[in-house]
């Protein structure tokens, strides 16, 4: 008996949504996390419009090239977890895990921990299709990125969320200025070097979602759950801290970097 006990799988929530908007995303994630005690992973395959995702202490004066973002109309969303900055569009798919701290026997709920688990479950998910690595904080094929994480920790449960790069536009990139800080394995290289598609990796992407469930599934009880019996991320009691940048805020910006061309030409 204690036997069939040990068997029994946490429960853990699936939500798969196509092309939502990825502030629509970050706020139910936001409210699952501070307003549920269930496990969820919420996977998004693509998001309507590029859009430019802040973590929440990143400054945009030193990640965003705001003058062409604004000529462009570009939206800039600053999330409520950690993590770098990134540039997201239909090309992306976006795996996110909202878990209780005791969910995963052993699992201290450290960001180290954390990542190193998740870099355990992805490394099952790319098997066979390329040289899988967890480096630092990012997932690579090789020594190039095509995920991005970012991370929550609350006092019972935390979120690690990912940006999977299918594809991207290179032109998007243009957005971002090569980041201050930056993990020791980029070596100062640009965007287009440090980067790779997972579409020259992986047959395709419902594929790579299948294996994402598949490898779940050996660590918890999943059941789909439809988007619509989801409440409105908007309703809700906790105080968001994930906010879309306004054209006021952005425009201060852009003003504090004309009136210090010096400090401008420092961060290009």
């Amino acid at each position: 008996m204690s036997r069939a006990k040990d068997l029994v799988l946490p429960s853990m929530n699936l939500i798969i949504m196509k092309s939502s908007p990825i502030l629509r995303q970050l706020r139910m994630e936001e409210k699952l996390l501070r307003s549920t005690s269930e496990n969820w992973c919420i996977i998004n395959d693509g998001t309507s419009d590029p859009t430019i995702v802040m973590g929440v202490s990143g400054k945009v004066q030193e990640l965003v090239n705001v003058e062409s973002v604004m000529g462009d109309g570009i939206p800039v969303i600053r999330r409520f977890s950690g993590g770098g900055t990134v540039i997201v569009d239909g090309g992306t798919v976006f795996v996110s895990l909202i878990c209780n701290k005791g969910a995963v026997p052993g699992l201290q709920p450290y960001p180290r921990s954390i990542m190193d688990w998740t870099g355990e479950l992805y490394g099952r998910v790319f098997g066979g299709f390329g040289d899988f690595h967890l480096r630092e904080n990012d997932y690579a094929f090789g020594s190039r990125k095509f995920g991005g994480n970012a991370q929550s920790i609350t006092k019972d449960r935390w979120i690690h969320h990912t940006s999977f790069l299918w594809d991207y536009d290179v032109k998007n990139m243009g957005y971002l200025k090569q980041p201050t800080r930056a993990p020791k394995y980029r070596l100062e290289r640009h965007h287009m070097e440090f980067l790779c598609r997972m579409k020259d990796y992986f047959p395709c992407r419902s594929t790579f979602i299948e294996r994402t469930i598949a490898a779940l599934s050996s660590h918890f009880s999943v059941t789909l759950i439809e988007n619509k019996t989801i409440i409105d991320p908007s309703n809700t009691k906790h105080a968001t801290s994930t906010k879309l940048l306004t054209k006021q805020e952005l425009e201060a910006t852009l003003s504090s970097l004309h009136e210090n061309p010096t400090v401008q030409q420092v961060l290009l």
